[in-house]
């Protein structure tokens, strides 16, 4: 490992204190630090493009970063489009998270082999390199935030989630270019990161040519900062990069009132509402899958068959994703405390927005949008919350839940 400080700006700590800001090439900047992440130990993760998607992924060089790349992004649908533009950062992300590489979706936790005719416990070693997450919007590190507080500000932390997220460098990125199903300033966020990084990208296209704006908040952050190409940003940059982000929160309407959320639901669970949704949900599990908060996991024990019918050699315990909407979620006595459809939706709902603050001291969601976007029926979170609070009738969201375009 190179003597560089490791990373880890934490995500709940509060607003960061910015020092240092320069200018930097969109190409040779990205590729220098890249390069300076690499030989400082880091595994470096981002967005990619892959099969007509923006999908996370190792990256070697920042041409390997999303160029000249749109998003038509609505319930139901989410479409890659190329443009004439060399921007890096003008997408929104796809059905990816930064979930994946700190709580993978499929992890083995113990293995018991049979040697010598004794047995032996195995646990996985931990990864061998922190990760360095580039392009980070500003929901998906609130939902490593919420992440924490779930595993590890608890009394009984996740082992394997602590050995994951230790030393995250994280390069943020400012979001310029909000989606359809984007809400994350009614739920307390924003397109622009103020906390949980080490480093943020503001991208600028404008007369004044095409330029990235590189804030540092932390020592490790600003030790590569200093390494990067480039120059000291001026006024004239920053103004920019304030328009960036003014114009993001303008394509923004406030949706719901987030902080009213939990009172407001409360005592919504015999609402007819849940079973109109129930009439088009098909209980898929595709919105807790696609989502960066979610948490739920179940542990499997599998024993290898050998084919003389001797006794097994191992005995393999794996954690894998699990999800509210699956049948024996909810499995006590031997039977489903959640049966239908729509107890289920509305375990998922009311867990999100209502309880999770009592028990998290946060709002479960980030508002990024995904679990709209990825719906195949299209069920919009924010609509049919609308409707359970009296701020809208099924007839007014109805049209916007009729299906995918």
């Amino acid at each position: 490992r190179s003597p560089l400080p490791v990373g880890g700006a934490v995500a709940h700590a509060g607003l960061v204190v910015i020092d240092g800001s320069r200018v930097v090439d969109p190409r040779s900047g990205l590729d220098a630090m890249l390069q300076e992440l690499a030989r400082a130990g880091y595994r470096v993760v981002g967005p990619t493009v892959r099969d007509r998607a923006i999908v996370y992924d190792d990256l070697a060089a920042g041409d390997d970063l999303p160029t000249g790349c749109a998003v038509d992004q609505q319930p139901g649908r989410w479409r890659l489009d190329a443009n004439a533009e060399p921007t890096r950062f003008g997408w929104t992300p796809g059905a990816d998270s930064w979930k994946q590489f700190v709580m993978p979706p499929h992890q083995d936790v113990l293995r018991i082999r049979r040697h010598d005719g004794s047995w032996v416990a195995e646990t996985p070693l931990p990864p061998d390199r922190p990760l360095a997450l580039i392009g980070a919007r500003d929901c998906e590190l609130r939902a490593l935030d919420v992440l924490d507080r779930v595993l590890l500000d608890t009394d009984h932390p996740d082992p394997r989630y602590a050995a994951r997220r230790r030393d995250v460098f994280i390069v943020a990125v400012t979001c310029g270019v909000p989606s359809a199903t984007c809400w994350c300033t009614s739920i307390g966020g924003g397109p622009q990161p103020r906390h949980g990084f080490d480093l943020r990208i503001t991208e600028l296209h404008d007369a004044d040519g095409h330029r990235l704006v590189v804030d540092a908040a932390t020592d490790p952050g600003r030790e590569i900062l200093h390494r990067l190409p480039g120059r000291a940003a001026t006024d004239i940059d920053h103004v920019a990069a304030d328009g960036v982000v003014e114009r993001a929160v303008d394509q923004l309407p406030l949706r719901l009132p987030g902080p009213d959320l939990p009172e407001l639901l409360d005592g919504a669970s015999l609402h007819p509402h849940w079973d109109r949704i129930a009439e088009r949900c098909l209980s898929c599990g595709n919105c807790t899958m696609v989502c960066p908060t979610c948490f739920c996991s179940t542990f499997d024990d599998a024993t290898a068959l050998t084919e003389d019918g001797s006794a097994p050699i191992e005995t393999v315990r794996s954690r894998h994703w699990a999800s509210c909407f699956e049948f024996d979620h909810s499995n006590l006595g031997g039977r489903p405390v959640r049966a239908t459809t729509a107890s289920r939706y509305r375990q998922w709902l009311t867990h999100k927005l209502e309880t999770w603050p009592q028990q998290f001291g946060v709002t479960g969601c980030v508002g990024c949008g995904r679990c709209t976007t990825w719906c195949p029926a299209a069920i919009d979170i924010v609509h049919e919350a609308a409707v359970l609070i009296g701020a809208a009738t099924p007839d007014e969201v109805g049209a916007a839940n009729a299906g995918p375009p």
